[in-house]
């Protein structure tokens, strides 16, 4: 709920369109992951996902002296969160899976806006610990969820 909101308030600010930037740091781009949690149709490509072998708090901390990052009130603190909360409700997902994998254990997630030309252009969505693509593991780095404001205001 946190994110749509976040989201929501942040396209109310107009932006262009624009082409997304990788995030700056050690994160390699995982589309595999883009069937699984982000939306079908045409919002789809308003996504990007990208890991990292860092844990959650490894990322946060380089990602504090990034000059690009926006910091309303609570954004990019991390807390515990249930499944459904961590990853929306519009991937495709098998959520008893999921939920199976992760048993009693909650990820930890942190959210928060990226600026672009002084405008709000992406909204993050950190989850550590994140599943392998099969759903059959967990990684003990992070998952990074892009979602392009600017692509997603022109849907």
């Amino acid at each position: 709920m946190t994110r749509i909101l976040v989201a929501a308030a942040l396209l109310s600010m107009g932006t262009a369109v624009t082409r997304a930037q990788a995030p700056p740091g050690p994160w390699q781009e995982a589309p595999g992951y883009l069937r699984l949690f982000a939306p079908t149709g045409p919002r789809a490509s308003a996504y990007r996902i990208y890991v990292s072998r860092l844990d959650i708090a490894a990322v946060l901390t380089r990602l504090a002296t990034d000059s690009s990052l926006l910091h309303p009130p609570g954004a990019w603190s991390p807390s515990a969160m249930l499944l459904s909360d961590a990853f929306g409700q519009t991937g495709r997902y098998d959520r008893s899976t999921l939920a199976r994998l992760y048993g009693s254990k909650r990820a930890t997630v942190a959210h928060g806006p990226r600026a672009r030309d002084g405008r709000a252009a992406e909204a993050w969505t950190l989850i550590s610990p994140y599943p392998t693509r099969d759903l059959t593991a967990l990684e003990p780095g992070t998952l990074l969820i892009v979602l392009n404001l600017e692509e997603a205001g022109s849907r």
